[in-house]
């Protein structure tokens, strides 16, 4: 079996085909600048393949995808025929699902009624599906959401101390998000430890979450309703005082809209190291010790304050879990930041979290290491998250 999976974005596609037999990527690739000009890339067997491009929608940037898909740079598919299923990575499924979903024309209205809660992403996941629906008809398709895997949250976790309208009227509550990733990585945690543990997973990159998972199910999640709640992240501020919107809407004049903007783009790590959102830029001013400039000085404080607030949320969900059996380092910064994963984990060995330094600095890129010392009571693991895989598993699981 074959599945496309599909990740739009508001002026981006990413795609992979994926032999399921083998669960090996055929071919992958990635439409920028949608409805500004278009440039797609292409990878197959190591071989990367560029091209501009007009796109001015989601379905041309498909029908360019096909096209690729149908060339002689994409040997292993012969026909479109070839693909059996398509996956499609959707930002929110509210109330409404609690697990991936065959898309019908039902789901795709109920899709629809969800927009107001992600208004930026919602509308392209959407977008992505009907293009697959034109230039693939009749090919099955499954929505895979980023919320359901949070959807076993208790009510006491999801819900926020407001009035009960705005939970009953409104459906304002925490969702989560970043839940490809988390069951992912769940999963290969049960795999590893032999059984449906207590686990705290780490998605550490532009965007940061992290999950308390009780026996197998999500019982907190640092994001909300939206995925500015939770830890500092690469342009955005995390948890912070709501009152801190009037404050700023009075002495800047900016609109809600433009203090959204400015807590969500140019917050976080940008805001308070002024240099970047990228947490390489950041350690690359912030770990030269005989830099002094107020430039290396707010990178630093930057990290600090990032590795800061993810350790207090490990402390939080170890004390929701009760006990942990593991926690979990994954995503860009997760799995390659050794000297950021030792700023978050010291000082925990109190709770019997003890990492092994030389095993943190030392192990292979792109493989399943454990950076816990021999001693620590707590295993810690560095996994390389696959998104797209989980979608592709859970597009074959509701379609084959």
């Amino acid at each position: 079996m074959k599945v496309l999976v599909v990740n739009a974005g508001s002026s981006s596609l990413k795609y992979q085909v994926m032999d399921m037999e083998t669960e090996k990527v055929i071919t992958k690739g990635l439409c920028e600048r949608i409805g500004i000009d278009g440039r797609h890339t292409n990878k197959t067997d190591g071989k990367k393949f560029e091209e501009e491009v007009e796109m001015k929608n989601h379905t041309q940037a498909l029908r360019v995808v096909m096209d690729c898909l149908l060339s002689d740079k994409v040997p292993a598919i012969s026909s479109l025929k070839d693909i059996d299923a398509v996956g499609h990575r959707v930002l929110h499924g509210g109330e409404i699902f609690s697990d991936s979903a065959v898309i019908t024309d039902e789901v795709l209205a109920q899709l629809e009624e969800l927009i107001p809660l992600g208004p930026l992403h919602q509308p392209a996941n959407i977008a992505g599906v009907k293009a697959c629906a034109e230039l693939l008809p009749g090919v099955p398709q499954v929505a895979v959401f980023d919320t359901t895997f949070h959807a076993t949250m208790p009510d006491y976790a999801y819900r926020y101390a407001l009035p009960n309208e705005a939970y009953k009227k409104w459906k304002i509550r925490k969702y989560g998000f970043h839940g490809t990733s988390h069951k992912f990585i769940a999963g290969e945690l049960e795999k590893l430890e032999g059984k449906k543990g207590n686990f705290i997973v780490c998605h550490i990159g532009n965007g940061a979450s992290l999950s308390a998972i009780k026996e197998g199910k999500c019982i907190d999640t640092t994001m909300g309703y939206t995925p500015l709640e939770g830890v500092m992240m690469g342009t955005r501020c995390g948890d912070i005082d709501a009152s801190v919107v009037e404050s700023l809407m009075q002495n800047s004049g900016m609109s809600v809209n433009e203090v959204v903007n400015y807590m969500n783009k140019k917050s976080g790590l940008l805001g308070i190291s002024e240099v970047s959102g990228d947490m390489r830029d950041v350690e690359e001013f912030a770990y030269n010790k005989e830099d002094t400039s107020e430039k290396a000085e707010n990178c630093r404080l930057a990290l600090n304050m990032h590795a800061y607030r993810v350790k207090k949320y490990i402390g939080a969900y170890y004390a929701a879990l009760g006990t942990v059996d593991a926690i979990c380092f994954t995503a860009g910064v997760g799995e390659n930041g050794a000297e950021y994963r030792e700023s978050v984990l010291v000082g925990l060995e109190g709770m019997g979290i003890v990492l092994d330094k030389d095993k943190n600095n030392n192990f292979k890129r792109g493989e399943v290491n454990i950076i816990s010392a021999d001693d620590s009571k707590v295993k810690i693991y560095v996994i390389p998250t696959d998104e797209e895989l989980m979608i592709a598993k859970d597009t074959e699981r509701l379609t084959k």
